[in-house]
């Protein structure tokens, strides 16, 4: 189920997030009035600006990073800050994003002493080949240089000043933005290469974990609730990037607000991993349309279940919501339970559609052919348009006489050369389907409106539409534009 373009973030920390505007280029500014001064950590917060007449600086990390040979030792520590880390890497995380024994990262600290913990990465990125153990004395040019150059960073400081030091790094990657390109195509593909590199570098910044999600660093929050949420009970330590916390944060956030649905006049929680129905106008699309019966419908990759909540709201008497993913199928059987509509609604684990016909069904499937690099990612791109191919090439088998089937998709891949309405319309043709209706609707999202998006002009055009569908030939709506 398409949703909204990436995850928002939200770390969870709003008291400092005023400490975090003040940041400048070089050093993050001032500690927040009252707060207790690192530990541990030579003279003052090393992120103070400059000219602050408090502590002598702090030299950056000297130590350079080594990287081991196979079935080498490494060499002596040399103290905290460039201890080095030895990985072991296994076939990958697991499909639900999940660490294996096979993915460890092992270190020497100060003392000399080695560890080792399990690598957790929901993307599926194997444990990083050359990590230096870093604390507050690191400036962010040395660590910007460090990423850059492919080396980790395993944080052994204070928390806040890990915050500080992504967000300045974070302000040196935007300092290169991607080039426009000759052809929408081409810029589109450029803007990809420089998100992808934008979240390798800033990857690179990793925190420790005890077992039970618990962080042992001075200032850490409390993220127990989030990460339990996001991965379930942790019986050992583990390293994870600060980045991948923060977006496990923000999906905490949004499950405990919630995103209120207008055509549902109630809220739906999305679980981590499972995109937010944010972008409302694919779900106003679904409310308005005219139903051709009130029997069965049937909504494929059904998400958080906001569609299946929505027909079931205008009357629809029985609904099959099916998705593959199990946080998915978890998420969609809470907010049909919460919304009281376990009655009308069965959420089940399918491959598109489930057995039988239904008068209606309806999909909104990945708007993008593409590869998706993560698991977050598979609700906005789709391979080779898989699913939209075989949702159409399977729609005349489930579909009862004079069923419909909602297709819910966004224009803005023919915007960028991706797919041509044609391309669209000969999938239509090819499994049998005539149009019998559409639906356009404006995309009300903030992307569609910052002109310093490298793809504003064609989000700004962008039409999201649903194709009313039905077997056999007929009159049908021109599909032109």
């Amino acid at each position: 189920m398409a949703a909204y373009d990436g995850l928002t973030a939200y770390d969870g920390l709003a008291a400092y997030d005023a400490v975090r505007r003040r940041v400048g280029e070089g050093l993050p500014a001032r500690r927040p009035s009252g707060s207790p001064t690192p530990r541990g950590s030579p003279g003052e917060c090393p992120f103070r600006p400059r000219g602050s007449p408090a502590g002598p600086p702090v030299p950056p990390a000297t130590a350079t990073p080594c990287r081991l040979r196979e079935g080498g030792r490494p060499p002596p520590p040399r103290g905290p800050v460039g201890a080095t880390v030895r990985s072991k890497g296994g076939s990958g995380a697991g499909d639900d994003g999940t660490v294996s024994e096979e993915q460890t990262v092992c270190w020497s600290d100060g003392s000399g002493e080695e560890r080792r913990a399990l690598w957790r990465s929901e993307s599926g990125t194997p444990p990083p080949k050359q990590v230096l153990v870093a604390d507050d004395r690191m400036n962010a040019d040395t660590a910007f240089r460090l990423a850059c150059e492919g080396t980790s960073l395993l944080w052994r400081g204070d928390f806040h000043n890990a915050r500080q030091l992504l967000g300045a790094m974070a302000r040196r990657v935007d300092r290169r933005p991607p080039k426009p390109g000759a052809s929408p195509e081409q810029t589109f593909h450029f803007h990809r290469q420089a998100q992808s590199r934008r979240a390798r570098i800033l990857n690179m910044l990793l925190l420790p974990f005890d077992a039970g999600h618990v962080i042992p660093l001075r200032r850490a929050p409390d993220v127990r609730l989030a990460c339990e949420q996001a991965y379930g009970q942790c019986h050992e330590p583990y390293v994870m990037s600060l980045r991948e916390l923060q977006g496990v944060l923000g999906a905490g956030e949004w499950r405990r607000r919630g995103v209120r649905v207008p055509a549902l006049g109630e809220s739906i929680t999305p679980h981590y991993g499972v995109f937010s129905p944010v972008r409302g106008e694919y779900v106003d699309l679904v409310a308005e349309a005219p139903l051709p019966s009130r029997g069965t419908a049937f909504d494929i990759g059904t998400g958080t279940g906001v569609l299946a909540a929505v027909l079931a709201r205008r009357g629809v008497r029985s609904v099959v919501a099916t998705d593959l993913d199990a946080r998915a199928l978890a998420c969609a059987r809470e907010n049909i339970d919460r919304l009281g509509l376990s009655s009308t609604v069965e959420v089940r684990r399918a491959d598109l559609f489930p057995d039988g016909r239904a008068s209606l069904v309806v999909c909104n499937p990945p708007w993008l052919p593409g590869r998706a690099r993560t698991p977050l990612e598979h609700a906005v791109y789709d391979p080779g348009s898989r699913m939209l191919r075989g949702f159409l090439d399977g729609l005349p088998a489930h579909l009862e006489p004079g069923g419909e089937g909602w297709l819910v998709i966004s224009d803005l891949a023919e915007r960028l050369g991706l797919r041509s309405r044609t391309e669209l319309t000969d999938l239509f043709d090819r499994a049998g389907l005539t149009v019998v209706g559409r639906l356009d609707a404006r995309p009300l999202h903030s992307r569609a409106h910052d002109p310093a998006d490298p793809l504003h002009s064609w989000r700004k055009a962008e039409v999201t539409s649903l194709w009313r569908l039905a077997v056999g030939p007929g009159a049908g709506l021109d599909p032109a534009p």
